[in-house]
């Protein structure tokens, strides 16, 4: 029963400290599950964010849950799941009651603002924190700098970037362009 309390409070951490969505949580879920409690490393996070991307749903839940499953099985899934979404759903309840009387008021206006430029450099730190750790040699970042242009202009799905980028991968490796 204590795991999955510290399994629920570590998701629910994260659930109230992420303000901008799933990619504005990586450095709090990575300080929180990789640093703090062991339970995936760097690497592993990443790969959880990459099929989370490419699965239904929210990103951040769909990582929770995936560590969850990883490390207790369906319960833990179920347990990191709840505990990533509980202080969402708590805090949007609150501020959806109050927002309706005070959303006019020039000082929310001026503080959600705020908010947005907060969320922009959050989002920022943890394309920084992603890119040391993806882009590793030539090879990564032809790949990266390509998805970044055709990404910028065509309006493909993530899911088929994600595909392609797993096939390129494994044909870089096998033709001996990676790690140079």
């Amino acid at each position: 029963m204590k795991k999955f309390l510290a399994l629920f409070l570590a998701f629910a951490r994260v659930g109230v400290m992420t303000f901008g969505g799933g990619y504005a949580m990586i450095p709090i879920l990575e300080r929180e599950i990789v640093d703090k409690h062991g339970w995936a490393t760097s690497e592993e996070l990443m790969d959880y964010y990459a099929v989370g991307q490419c699965t239904p749903g929210v990103i951040a839940v769909n990582t929770a849950t995936f560590i969850g499953q990883k490390l207790y099985g369906t319960l833990g899934g179920i347990v990191a799941t709840l505990g990533v979404v509980f202080p969402s759903v708590l805090i949007i309840s609150v501020i959806a009651g109050i927002l309706t009387n005070f959303a006019d008021i020039p000082a929310v206006q001026h503080a959600f603002a705020g908010i947005r430029v907060c969320v922009c450099v959050l989002i920022f730190n943890a394309v920084t924190k992603l890119w040391k750790k993806a882009v590793t040699d030539k090879a990564s970042l032809v790949l990266c700098l390509l998805v970044f242009v055709l990404s910028a202009f065509l309006d493909l799905s993530p899911v088929l970037f994600v595909v392609l980028c797993a096939a390129a991968g494994i044909f870089f490796t096998k033709v001996g362009l990676r790690g140079k």
